[in-house]
Order: C-alpha cells, then sequence, then structure tokens
C-alpha cells in the first residue's frame, strides 16, 4: 500500500508540473497520463485530490512556504517547490500523518537525481510545517490569498468585495456530485442515497468513486449535470415537437434534457472525438437527437429552427470548484479573444433561427464581459433582437438567481447550505 501511495504522489508531482510548468489542463494531463490510468481506482482518485487540492489552495501553500524558506527558491528549481507543495497539501489540507507526508516526499526525492541533495531542506520544512502550519493557516485569509489578482478585482468591480469574497471562498471547496435524472428523481435520489435539487436534479454528498458502478448508471435512468447547468437548460421554452439547435453540444447534458421535453433536437459541435462521447451517453439513456459534427460558425441547418441553445465557450470560471486549474492558466488577456469568438456565435445563432424564434444564451463563467456585457452590445448593435425575462417560477422562486434585467445568474456561493453550485450566467432572447 505505501509502495502504491508513493507512485500515486509521483504521478500528481507529474501533473502538477504539467499544469504550472507548461499550461496544461488537468484533464489533459489526466487524459494523457499513462501512469495515472495504471494505478488502482483508489490511487488515481488519491492523485487527483492532491493534485485538485493544491491548485485549490496554492496561494496558502506558497506564501507558507515562503514562510518557513530562509531564502527565496531559485526559478529552476521548480521540481523542489513542487515536492514542498505536494508534502504541504497533504500535510495541511489532507490530514496526512506527518510521517507518511515527509518521509514519501523524502523518497520521491532520492528517486530524482536533481532533488537527491535537498533531503535535508525538504525535512526541514515540511516538520517546521507539521509543527506549526496548523497555526499559521488559522491566520490566513484563505479566499484571498488563493485567488488571482485580476480574477478577484473584477469580481470586487461587479459584485462588490463582500460577494467577491464569498465567491472565492465557495471556490476553494470540492463540488457535489449532481445528477440529473431521466425520470423519477425521488426513486433514484432514495436508492442513490441523495437528495432531490430543482425537480431533477440528485444531489449526493458523499463521494462516489466511479459514477459508472452507481445504481442507475446503466438502466440510463440519469446522467451527470451540475444543478446550475441542468436550471439553464430548463429555461429554453417550446412546445413538444420544437425544433431546437444545441451548439457547442457536447458533451451532451443539455441535449439529454432537451430531448426529454420532447424537442427534435440537433446537436452540433465541432469536436467529433466529444460528439462520441455525446452520443454514447444518449445510448445509454434509450434518447435520440441528430448529431452533427460542424463548427457553428459556418455550419448551418437546412431549415430555420424554432429555438437554438448556445452555451458558448467562455472562461469557465463559474466552475473553479470543479477545475481549480483555470485559475492558473486563464488570463485576463484571454478574455478579449473568447468574447469575440462568442459574439460570432451569436450571430451565427441569430441566423439559425425562423423569426419569432428563441434563442437561449448560456455561459458557465462569472465574468461580465462574457456575461451581460455581451448581451448589452448584442442589443445595443441589433434592432430585430429582445430580451424576454426569465420569470422567478422558472427558477423556483429562487430571487437571487435572477438579475434585475430578468436573466439567470448562478454564483458558487448560492446554496451554500446544500453545497453550492457552479457558477452560470443564461439569458433569453427572441428574434423579431
Amino acid at each position: 500500500m505505501a509502495a502504491e501511495r508513493a507512485s500515486a504522489r509521483g504521478v500528481a508531482l507529474t501533473l502538477l508540473s504539467g499544469v504550472l510548468e507548461r499550461g496544461q489542463f488537468l484533464d489533459t494531463g489526466l487524459d494523457r497520463n499513462e501512469a495515472w490510468k495504471a494505478l488502482t481506482a483508489r490511487d488515481r482518485a488519491f492523485a487527483r485530490l492532491l493534485v485538485a487540492t493544491l491548485l485549490r489552495r496554492l496561494g496558502q501553500i506558497d506564501a507558507l512556504l515562503d514562510h518557513c524558506l530562509q531564502r527565496p527558491l531559485k526559478p529552476r528549481q521548480t521540481d523542489l517547490k513542487n515536492l514542498l507543495r505536494l508534502g504541504a497539501v497533504q500535510l495541511l489540507f489532507l490530514d496526512t500523518p506527518p510521517h507518511a507526508a515527509v518521509s514519501t516526499a523524502l523518497a520521491l526525492a532520492e528517486a530524482r537525481p536533481r532533488l537527491a541533495g535537498q533531503k535535508g531542506l525538504l525535512n526541514a520544512v515540511l516538520r517546521r510545517l507539521a509543527r506549526e502550519g496548523a497555526d499559521l493557516v488559522a491566520r490566513q485569509d484563505a479566499a484571498r490569498l488563493n485567488t488571482p489578482d485580476w480574477l478577484w478585482a473584477s469580481w470586487s468591480d461587479f459584485y462588490g468585495e463582500a460577494t467577491a469574497r464569498a465567491i472565492a471562498a465557495a471556490s476553494l471547496e470540492e463540488a457535489p456530485l449532481d445528477l440529473t435524472a431521466k425520470e423519477k428523481a425521488t426513486v433514484w435520489a432514495r436508492r442513490l442515497d441523495g437528495s432531490v435539487l430543482f425537480d431533477r436534479t440528485i444531489r449526493l454528498t458523499e463521494s462516489s468513486g466511479d459514477v459508472t458502478r452507481l445504481p442507475g448508471y446503466g438502466d440510463g435512468a440519469w446522467w451527470v449535470q451540475d444543478a446550475a447547468a441542468a436550471l439553464t437548460a430548463g429555461l429554453l421554452q417550446g412546445e413538444p415537437g420544437a425544433r431546437v439547435i444545441d451548439l457547442c453540444a457536447a458533451p451532451g447534458g443539455k441535449t439529454a434534457l432537451l430531448t426529454t421535453k420532447g424537442y427534435e433536437v440537433t446537436a452540433v459541435d465541432r469536436s467529433a472525438f466529444r460528439l462520441k462521447r455525446l452520443e454514447a451517453n444518449l445510448a445509454r439513456l434509450a434518447l435520440q437527437a441528430e448529431v452533427r459534427v460542424g463548427d457553428a460558425l459556418q455550419w448551418r441547418p437546412a431549415a430555420k429552427a424554432d429555438a437554438v441553445l448556445l452555451d458558448a465557450p467562455c472562461s469557465a470560471t463559474g466552475t473553479l470548484r470543479r477545475h481549480p486549474d483555470l485559475k492558473h492558466l486563464r488570463r485576463p488577456q484571454d478574455l478579449a479573444a473568447i468574447v469575440q469568438l462568442q459574439q460570432g456565435l451569436i450571430e451565427a445563432a441569430l441566423e439559425m433561427l425562423r423569426p419569432g424564434g428563441q434563442l437561449l444564451y448560456v455561459v458557465c463563467s462569472l465574468q461580465p464581459e462574457e456575461g451581460p456585457d455581451q448581451i448589452s452590445a448584442l442589443l445595443a448593435r441589433r434592432g430585430d433582437v429582445r430580451r424576454q425575462a426569465i420569470a422567478p417560477e422558472e427558477v423556483h422562486q429562487r430571487a437571487e438567481f435572477l438579475t434585475p434585467e430578468g436573466d439567470f445568474r448562478s454564483l458558487p456561493n448560492h446554496l451554500a447550505e446544500k453545497g453550492g453550485l457552479d457558477g452560470f450566467y443564461a439569458c433569453r432572447l427572441i428574434k423579431v
């Protein structure tokens, strides 16, 4: 067991380096790491937990390491710094016994020629953290330390500092697993030992491990989908049989939900690989939709649609609970290109609609440039589009989910007592 854990820690070290040194998304690193795939299911989960927790708490951990080091590490000492970080996260945030965290860090150093001579420093810093770390952590401003300056400034300016702090604090927590039930949510919630949230969402608060082993997976009774994502898809209104296009559709949670409402759905995505996953999910759920590989900027349907759901590519800052690597990979300068792409996709989606048709624009971003500012710019440049306000009953009378303009906005700190939500923005528009 000790050898397996050490191996999991070694894989975690490689994954961490991929994110912080090579700018690789964590999910991409997991997909490409054969050593991680070779681990047992338990140790795969442990390796991912190590990296995800470290990325959530990186600001705190680095501040503590700076406090404990007599002199700053040199820029080229990235392997040493990452190994210190790996030991620190276990000691301070994962309740790993000090002897295990320290001894495995030393073993990893010894296996790396460049680090073998640093065992004394590793031992001294980690043992000091084991003694003093808890008191030091208690005095830290965790929300501020773990939030990049540009995100903190953006959230404070738009939401106010109190809400920005609440968002940042909520983003430090592991997100619960949400499932959307095909039907009979109450029945499946009992079987899965979960709770029903918003009609068809089942929330599991305990770690579930491999979701394919949960009751109902093989029966096609549910699919994985955050509660806020399910809420946004449900905001598209239409009669049974309405022709609906789901743009940027993969991996397919919204496609599945739209299909269960009786719409004739065409799912479009530029990635053939990701659409294979969508088709597999639809097959498991015994649901049918037309699936098309195509770039939404160029692809057009044979006939105008009654409605389009555009879940646009975005910075995804509303999903930091699930993807803490994004805090360290996104940059403020990225937004201009993302906003331009979203504008192009909105124009394309409007071309696909019949007069009177509905466009539901959705992003899992907290940034105003990608949400309300994007819509304000659209309404300013086009006179043939109007906003259709979302009614309180469509969001279960949750006033905090509605903006003054009648758009949908969920924040990670919403429903904190039940485990929070991903951050989403949605606006419903009518083509006049």
